[in-house]
């Protein structure tokens, strides 16, 4: 196997990337990656872990031979060092607050994301707290210059005008006022559904199962995401009277370009980036459901690149405690064989839906809905492969 050749692969992929190392694991490349932080704050990137993982790793495993893709990686960081912490009490409300997010020792040195673990749900809340607790403006370009505790500490207490710790109230953030309104295009989501449906049903043997899951009131729709066929296959199989009244949560980086932009401003999509104005993405998000409508959101976030479950991010399961909606899981299984991430045509195999029976969140959490919206959709899986 030639390592060398991997790492020059993987750094042409990325400018974020300074150095790589690939070393063998079990038998397969292992990246060790050194990112470049200063190109990563120029761009204001704070989701680190996830460009490097999508728009480096994932990119030469589209291409790679099986034997010779990158089945793990690092990015290296700062070590963890134990320094002598700031005697006052700024610091220590941080670094609570901190650690009731991530349940993670914190340390001056430790970075927010690729030590403490924090997403784009906890960059939020950390935003939210930060202004309303000591009225410091924060966003992603600030904040992607100060990822570390030492300096993200030293930004506050620059530039801090109060002192009253804030509990962050979802609730109340997205009752203030959304410039944006949705669009409605009912007209083009029946055109979807005509089209879409009978082309389906000849060429994938598109099978729907389980449509009368779907509560007759608003809720929460969270497939499993196999491929770029998936939101179609959504639009396709679901009743005209629930389709008009959807809405889909879409990245920027993929729905914003020339080629796709046309369809997202008209069929009903909301557009999110996860490295800017993402108070501003979560209340656009939102507004489906203030609105009394269907919103579906992956909970993957991303496709799957080997046919099993990604990581399910909890922000639909926060949408759904605050706005008390029931989350609707839902199989699609196929569409990965159909169209592979990197394939740019669709291949005439079997695809499956299967809508699943409602998860209402009374009396759970953020992490108890998320676990359960997975269980329901690892066991239908797990099913459907035993038929």
């Amino acid at each position: 196997m030639d390592l060398p050749q991997i790492e020059n692969q993987l750094l042409a992929l990325s400018p974020y990337v300074k150095s790589v190392e690939a070393v063998l694991k079990d038998g397969f490349p292992h990246a060790i990656l050194s990112p470049d932080f200063q190109a990563l704050k120029a761009a204001r990137i704070v989701n680190i872990d996830a460009e490097l993982r999508w728009y480096c790793v994932e990119l030469y495993n589209m291409q790679a031979k099986e034997n010779q893709k990158i089945r793990s990686y690092t990015i290296l960081k700062n070590e963890l060092q134990e320094e002598e912490e700031p005697d006052d009490t700024l610091y220590q409300t941080l670094k609570n607050f901190l650690f009731g997010m991530c349940k993670k020792e914190v340390f001056p040195s430790s970075h927010l994301e690729l030590d403490l673990g924090l997403d784009s749900l906890n960059y939020v809340e950390l935003f939210v707290f930060v202004e309303e607790s000591f009225g410091v403006y924060m966003d992603e370009a600030i904040f992607s210059n100060i990822m570390v505790m030492k300096d993200f500490y030293a930004y506050i207490k620059a530039h801090q005008k109060i002192f009253s710790p804030t509990k962050m109230d979802w609730k109340q953030m997205f009752s203030q006022e959304c410039e944006e309104k949705l669009i409605y295009s009912p007209y083009i989501m029946f055109l979807y559904k005509i089209v879409l449906f009978p082309l389906f049903k000849l060429y994938f043997a598109l099978e729907v199962q389980g449509v009368e899951n779907i509560p007759k009131s608003s809720s929460i729709i969270a497939p499993s995401h196999q491929s770029m066929l998936d939101g179609f296959l959504i639009e396709a199989s679901l009743p005209y009277s629930i389709l008009k009244n959807t809405f889909f949560l879409a990245f920027e980086a993929v729905f914003g370009t020339k080629l796709l932009r046309p369809i997202s401003d008209h069929g009903q999509t909301l557009l999110i980036d996860a490295n800017n104005n993402l108070i501003r993405s979560m209340k656009r998000a939102s507004l489906p459901l203030k609105e009394g409508k269907y919103l579906v959101i992956f909970p993957e976030g991303a496709r799957t690149r080997d046919r099993k479950l990604l990581e399910f991010r909890p922000f639909f399961a926060m949408l759904s405690t605050t706005y008390n909606v029931p989350v609707v899981p839902v199989v699609i299984d196929g569409s990965f064989e159909a169209l592979r991430a990197g394939k740019l045509f669709p291949k005439p195999k079997k695809i499956r839906l299967t809508y699943l029976p409602p998860i209402y969140p009374e009396g759970l959490n953020y992490e108890e809905i998320t676990a359960k919206v997975k269980e329901a959709i690892q066991n239908e899986i797990e099913k459907n492969s035993h038929r």
